[in-house]
């Protein structure tokens, strides 16, 4: 049989195969996806799943003429396929390669830049009242998923479109899971309308919308037939598609959770390569979702909350043993905030555990109605830093800057596993005042990290290496880097774990600033108002003249790549350290 893939480089090409020739087709789609994913990793369990919807969207409408919207766009990799990226797809989401996303300068099929989910609604809709008023005809196609459209967000884009004319597909792709399975009254909802048993009136319908479905998401014949009615049928309508995440690869559609991004699999089998590791050190969120666990059982006043990552944060260990006081509250950023804020009134502990990223969606909450309250809400930020291959949209760069400028606000960036469970045991006794700990994606170094807690003093740095002519004042776990200069060349550098962003420990920085003439600061924040900014007002205030080198992510956004390629771009990896370090020295000698 010929292979039809080999033929197809863009819609156009797929518009000229027969229909009865498509299911072929999307045999051959998902294939080429397993093959590649297989060995270079990325989402996987997404985009298998909508590889029919994928090829139905692109054979009725005239993309890119006609707009298509992905939310978040895990799934949008056949979408990538068949839109001119088919011989550079194995180059995804690798350092200048293709994004693992739609990304608007990289396709005119890709209409609008994801990564963040519920977008695609509001995107979409902003899309097709531009083009009422250029009186332009052209369709315009949101694909959200049932984790997604539970978002506020998603709803107040309904909200809106539900009261205009403009010329809306809203296609809902049910697989009743995100990145973990969908929670929440709506996700029960849509389980009643699948099976049939609802008795309420739909929710779409009396947003106005034209309802229909639920329809197979997997039958291309359907499909393409339910597209080509609504394609004729004006203003905003709803077409509710039933999808199996993972479809195609037994293992993927059985563990839904873990085959979202397997890392490197067998192909033929399915079955997870282990990954070759050195270090049997944890990953931090793993210490995270431990520690919790380990202070919960004496502590019944701490509660854990997270925003439809229980897996990826670890905090499903706590929901697990205590389920009555750890909450998935879906993808709800701004919810968990103020959920948090309100035990916090009533004195319970709220641990509140969001990646760094999607905490810039609840920013007002964490000024309006925990900072300003000065409620002790303790936000534990994973995925702090750079991210590796997820890319810019998926970085945790802004956070130092961003909370820093919030009056009321603790910051704290442990160094390693033992710093952060030892914060999190001293925040457990209830603070004055919110704090945010942040840490990294990946694992840490040490295998002797459960050790006995102590009390980390609010506000505190350390000095983790003498030396006499220039002082490094690092942040978080970016000791590892300079450490790692420092261990292996002879160096007469002092290097100092400020730890604490916000307080700054001033008693400290008045001994480095007195000591030493040349400080470099380092962060895997961005520089403007980050770590580096504070010390250099702390400077700037006390009248201090020091030469100051401020090293960390540059006014730009950090493209995709592993997380060493991304250090090596902005100069804060061990061998740019060590070069500059030398520089220094050999200036001052």
């Amino acid at each position: 049989m010929k292979r039809l893939l080999d033929h197809i480089d863009f819609p156009s090409d797929l518009r000229k195969v027969e229909q009865s020739e498509l299911p072929q087709l999307a045999k051959e789609i998902r294939e080429f996806i397993i093959n590649i994913v297989a060995t270079k990793e990325g989402h996987l369990g997404a985009s298998l799943g909508v590889v029919e919807l994928t090829i139905a969207l692109h054979y009725v409408f005239n993309t890119p003429d006609d707009l298509l919207v992905w939310d978040v766009g895990h799934q949008a990799y056949g979408h990538k396929i068949l839109t001119g990226r088919k011989s550079i797809f194995h180059t995804n989401r690798q350092w200048e390669g293709i994004s693992g996303f739609p990304k608007r300068d990289e396709s005119d099929y890709d209409t609008f830049g994801v990564g963040h989910s519920s977008t695609a609604i509001s995107a979409a809709l902003g899309m097709a009242i531009a083009s009422k008023i250029k009186r332009e005809s052209r369709n315009h196609i949101a694909v959200i998923g049932d984790a997604s459209i539970a978002s506020g967000m998603a709803f107040e884009g309904l909200n809106h479109a539900g009261v205009t004319d403009a010329n809306l597909l809203v296609i809902l792709n049910d697989n009743a899971i995100g990145i973990d399975p969908s929670v929440g009254a709506l996700k029960q909802y849509l389980t009643n309308v699948k099976k049939g048993e609802d008795q309420q009136d739909n929710i779409f319908e009396a947003l106005n919308f034209n309802y229909s479905g639920p329809i197979d998401g997997h039958d291309l014949n359907t499909l393409i037939s339910e597209l080509e009615r609504l394609k004729d049928i004006k203003g905003p309508k709803f077409l509710h598609v039933i999808t199996t995440k993972g479809k195609g690869l037994k293992q993927a559609e059985t563990d839904q959770v873990k085959y979202h991004a397997p890392g490197k699999f067998d192909a033929k089998t399915g079955d997870l390569i282990p990954k070759e590791s050195s270090s049997e050190a944890p990953k931090f969120q793993d210490v995270f979702g431990h520690t919790i666990v380990e202070l919960a059982k004496s502590n019944e006043s701490i509660i854990g909350i997270t925003p439809a990552m229980p897996t990826g944060s670890s905090l499903k260990f706590m929901m697990d043993q205590f389920p009555d006081r750890a909450f998935d509250v879906g993808i709800a950023e701004q919810h968990a905030v103020t959920l948090a804020a309100g035990m916090a009134t009533q004195g319970l502990i709220p641990f509140c555990n969001i990646y760094s990223t999607f905490l810039q969606r609840a920013y007002d909450q964490v000024i309006h109605d925990v900072a300003l309250q000065n409620l002790p809400v303790v936000f534990c930020l994973d995925r702090a830093g750079l991210v590796g291959e997820d890319g810019a949209t998926h970085h945790g760069v802004f956070d130092l800057a961003y909370l820093r400028s919030i009056p009321n606000m603790i910051i704290c960036a442990p160094r390693n596993e033992i710093e952060l469970r030892n914060i999190m045991y001293t925040v457990q006794t209830r603070l004055d005042h919110p704090i945010a700990i942040r840490y990294p994606r990946g694992r840490g170094r040490l295998t002797d990290w459960r050790q006995s807690f102590s009390k980390v003093t609010i506000g505190s740095g350390v000095q983790l290496r003498e030396g006499s002519n220039i002082a490094v004042l690092s942040i978080g776990s970016m000791a590892y880097n300079v450490e790692d200069v420092l261990k292996n060349v002879d160096m007469d550098i002092a290097h100092f774990d400020m730890r604490f962003v916000k307080p700054l420990d001033q008693s400290l920085l008045h001994e480095i600033f007195d000591t030493y003439m040349e400080i470099v600061t380092i962060e895997d924040g961005v520089i403007t108002g980050g770590f580096g900014s504070a010390i250099s007002e702390f400077a700037s205030k006390h009248s201090y003249k020091n030469k100051l080198h401020i090293l960390g992510v540059p006014d730009k956004f950090i493209e995709h790549g592993s997380i060493k390629q991304q250090h090596q771009s902005i100069k804060i990896d061990a061998g740019s350290l060590t070069m500059l370090f030398q520089s220094i020295l050999q200036r001052l000698s």
